[in-house]
């Protein structure tokens, strides 16, 4: 049973409420000055504790989506990602679908009625990274009178480290576009979902690392490329958006700041406007102290052409660290009077799912407003 089962959580639950009972039914037994009856207890007390901690520790990993596997909890999972040529279609292929499901909720499994969530494996063709996604398409996306229609796409990015199944299936990304679009709230769009993590278990922060993942590079153009090579989207930025939580919405901004070629809008959750340095990243700049200036969003702003694109950024006055930053960042935009800045602040809301599925719905609605179809 894998680690984010709902098996394994009714389990460890059980397992908790048995033993917390034996411990209220023995405990009498047990009173005794015996090493027996001394041993009993300190059993039923440490197994009862530790049944508690695990049944706390899988909700919290089901929420908010920390790891995906045992050998993710206990970093096992460190190999880097390998480059495999895909043949479809007798052409090579960077994107390569492992599998279809329907959107969590919809009332049909047909994809021309109720659209599609796809899995697959994403390779940078100038990279070398590797990393598996899911897919959401629209189902207008496989109405015959649409066949010659393309669909702008958004990039959607966790934080760390995150799970690209919790995109899915613990924000609803899906389900909510394609409530928003059956409602007229926003357009059909294409959904590109993964994490920022594409050489695990490495954090780079989306920083081409000297030497090392060039993460910026892959989701600036490597990551569009193979887009656009599968499926019906255009190349030009106004057909383009990138949004993330936490570290992927760091990474959101920076990426459509630095690559307005690439991405006309960006929306940063609960985003942080600097590249923290700490165990989980290692050295990301290498003594370079122009890459180190460049993934400060401040800096940026202040030292750099003003990008021609469009921000959006979230907070809340009370739950968030980043308020008073966001507060400082959105000035800090308006400033240039070219770069437009738009923000959803909360009166409450920690940096958590709960508060992301707040934001989702209207962010959607924003983006949709940003990107243009052909």
């Amino acid at each position: 049973m894998g680690l984010t089962s709902d098996k394994v959580l009714v389990l460890a639950v059980v397992l908790a409420l048995v033993l917390f009972l034996s411990t209220v039914w023995l405990w009498p037994r047990l009173a005794q000055q015996s090493w027996r009856a001394v041993s009993g207890r300190v059993v039923l007390l440490l197994g009862t504790q530790l049944t508690l901690f695990a049944s706390v520790g899988l909700m919290v990993n089901q929420a908010f989506g920390f790891y995906a596997s045992w050998a993710d909890l206990f970093g096992q999972e460190n190999a880097q990602g390998v480059v495999v040529d895909h043949i479809a279609g007798g052409a090579n292929s960077p994107i390569q679908v492992v599998a279809t499901s329907k959107v969590i909720g919809a009332s049909s499994t047909l994809p021309q009625v109720a659209g599609q969530v796809q899995k697959v494996d994403i390779i940078g063709r100038t990279t070398h990274l590797a990393t598996p996604a899911f897919v959401y398409l629209p189902p207008e996306s496989f109405q015959p009178q649409n066949r010659t229609h393309k669909f702008p796409v958004s990039v959607v990015l966790t934080g760390y480290p995150g799970t690209a199944q919790a995109l899915v299936d613990k924000l609803h990304y899906p389900s909510t576009a394609l409530q928003l679009a059956k409602a007229g709230k926003m357009q059909p769009m294409i959904l590109v979902m993964l994490r920022p993590t594409v050489a695990p278990p490495r954090d780079t922060e989306c920083v081409d690392v000297p030497g090392g993942p060039q993460t910026e590079r892959f989701f600036a153009k490597d990551l569009r490329d193979a887009v656009m090579a599968r499926y019906r989207v255009d190349k030009t930025p106004a057909s383009w958006g990138i949004v993330g939580d936490s570290t992927g919405g760091y990474c959101a901004l920076k990426i459509a700041m630095h690559h307005p070629g690439s991405y006309a809008a960006a929306v940063g959750l609960s985003p942080y406007y600097k590249a923290p340095i700490d165990p989980t990243t290692g050295d990301l700049f290498h003594g370079d102290k122009n890459l180190q200036n460049r993934s400060d969003l401040f800096w940026t702003l202040k030292h750099l052409a003003a990008p021609e694109t469009s921000l959006l950024v979230t907070s809340s006055r009370v739950g968030e660290h980043n308020y008073k930053d966001t507060l400082k960042f959105i000035k800090s935009v308006q400033a240039t009077n070219v770069t437009r800045i738009s923000s959803i602040i909360l009166p409450s809301g920690g940096h958590n799912f709960n508060t992301w599925r707040r934001e989702i719905p209207p962010m959607l609605q924003w983006l949709s407003q940003r990107l243009v179809a052909h």
